[in-house]
């Protein structure tokens, strides 16, 4: 029984139902929506279905203080859980990274550097994507500084074209300054010739992360694992022409634009950048400018690694 029921009075209503309308009104205030909570409900939805349930509580917060909208953390996560609004999560896994070969092994500049703005060090990584038939590739290079994803390639091989056409894309778009730092693993396709070609010819300085230590890549691990949980295993791609164009708008308008980012802050990588320090191309020195770095020295051979003043 409700107070809108039809064209009837409170008072005939309780008759009809044998309650006092003292007793009534007692339930009313009871069972009464709250406003506020169902406001709260109501923003909260919308936050998590414009994004397609991939955030969880605390993006969503973040999201609703954006919004102007101030709701304590766990407020968002009882509600979300309450209208089973919880973001997903799998936990899949397989090694891509093959790192048994002969080429020179350089050495970890990334862990010495203190970034101030972007165009100093560039990340990349190498991840696989299951289609109904077969395996494709993801090369990706991202800046350190923004966690923007400046470049990236999809292939059917696991070839070093792909780790070439992924940084390409970034030096075309970015157009950087001498110097910049080239972190990845040690995986054939970052070592091999193709690939350091492409990173000399550009000015920039190649950098390896220890042998089976995803830590020294976490950036781009996080990445990696935030594209798949959000992307990949929420669909069935028919082919690699549909998989290519989800990854797309997945890539440059969604994380790039869109998605708040938690050790940003916040803030989405486009909107880091624009609050940066640091412009591109603007001759800033870094860490990777003032020296001269060479390969690692075999084992035995007398000499530690080679970091001498320019």
């Amino acid at each position: 029984m409700t107070q809108e029921q039809g064209k009837l009075s409170i008072q005939r209503m309780c008759q009809l139902v044998g309650v006092s309308r003292a007793g009534y009104y007692r339930h009313w205030e009871v069972v009464a929506p709250d406003e506020a909570e169902m406001a709260a409900r109501d923003a909260i939805q919308k936050v998590v279905l414009a994004h397609h349930r991939r955030y969880g509580y605390r993006r969503v917060t973040a999201q609703l203080h954006r919004q102007g909208n101030i709701i304590n953390h766990k407020r968002v996560l009882r509600i979300m859980g309450e209208d089973n609004l919880l973001a997903i999560r799998y936990r899949k896994y397989i090694m891509t990274t093959d790192s048994r070969h002969d080429y020179p092994v350089y050495v970890n500049l990334a862990a010495r550097m203190t970034l101030t703005g972007i165009n100093q060090l560039w990340i990349a990584d190498i991840t696989y994507i299951r289609l109904r038939r077969e395996f494709v590739y993801l090369a990706i290079v991202l800046d350190r500084f923004s966690r923007k994803a400046i470049g990236w390639s999809l292939d059917r091989a696991l070839a070093a074209r792909i780790a070439v056409a992924a940084l390409e894309q970034a030096v075309e778009r970015r157009q950087p300054p001498p110097g910049v730092v080239v972190h990845n693993d040690q995986g054939i396709q970052f070592v091999c010739h193709e690939f350091q070609e492409v990173v000399k010819a550009h000015g920039m300085v190649p950098s390896l992360s220890r042998p089976a230590n995803p830590y020294d890549n976490a950036a781009c691990e996080s990445f990696m694992k935030t594209l798949k949980q959000e992307e990949i295993y929420c669909h069935r791609y028919q082919d690699f022409d549909e998989l290519s164009a989800h990854v797309e708008e997945f890539i440059e308008t969604y994380y790039n634009r869109q998605r708040l980012h938690s050790a940003l802050g916040y803030r989405t990588p486009e909107e880091f950048e624009r609050d940066g320090i640091s412009a591109p191309n603007s001759g800033t020195h870094n860490a990777a400018t003032m020296l001269v770095f060479t390969p690692k020295e075999e084992e035995g051979s007398g000499g530690p690694d080679s970091i001498s003043p320019r």
